[in-house]
């Protein structure tokens, strides 16, 4: 089963337990939202590609659903200054991403003990929350920098006249989006919750009203509340 089937079916499992219910929250999702993704990209995995022209397409789980998940989570950021702090650190991933893999190709060969791509996941993820810094920034921009630099490199073949088929979100593209989108958020939940221990307040990435709830005794999660 490839990775990136078993990550969803592993997130999903700890949605169904109640385990997840935080990041959603910091994400802006709620439960029912994000196992519609997740159904959708494993479903749109085994779906056909959708044509864009005669050489170039689309396929559903590795590209339009992220590409969907991402103007979603954007719409969902609370304040205009969240949007463009998203929108900056996913260009700036997909960029950063794109001139590494131009001086450093990462072709197949017995150096690398794992697939090349996931390495590349690593580059965008680390990017990724480096540009984002919050949970919902971070994750938006990790995987929009795959997407983002899959799509750059496709155009750029096809106006080099290629002949073959061309997907944007195929050959593992779907495994590398959700390795580098959950590195970005583990790396911001990981350092937030870091930094909050050593003397943020309670909810430190909440907005204002959602942290004083969580001053509050017994306050818990409301569905659709948000947070970065």
């Amino acid at each position: 089963m490839p990775v990136g089937m078993i990550l969803l079916l592993g997130i999903s499992i700890l949605i169904f337990l109640g385990l997840a219910q935080r990041v959603l929250d910091r994400l802006g999702l709620t439960d029912r939202t994000a196992l519609l993704f997740i159904a959708a990209m494993l479903v749109g995995g085994f779906l056909p590609e959708i044509p864009l022209t005669g050489t170039l397409s689309i396929n559903i789980g590795g590209g339009l659903i992220p590409i969907a998940l991402v103007v979603y989570l954007f719409v969902k950021a609370g304040t205009a200054r969240e949007r463009t702090r998203a929108a900056v650190a996913m260009l700036a991933s997909a960029v950063i991403t794109y001139i590494v893999l131009k001086i450093f190709p990462l072709e197949p060969t017995y150096a690398f003990l794992v697939d090349p791509l996931y390495l590349v996941a690593l580059i965008a993820g680390v990017a990724g929350y480096l540009a984002g810094r919050s949970r919902r920034s971070a994750f938006i921009a990790g995987v929009g920098a795959i997407v983002l630099n899959d799509i750059f490199t496709r155009i750029e073949l096809f106006a080099r006249g290629a002949k073959s088929n061309l997907v944007i979100g195929g050959a593992g593209i779907f495994d590398a989006v959700l390795v580098s989108g959950l590195i970005a958020l583990g790396l911001a939940e990981l350092i937030g919750e870091i930094r909050e221990r050593l003397g943020g307040e309670p909810g430190e990435g909440y907005p204002e009203e959602l942290r004083e709830g969580l001053r509050e005794p017994g306050s818990g999660r409301h569905d659709g509340e948000e947070g970065e």
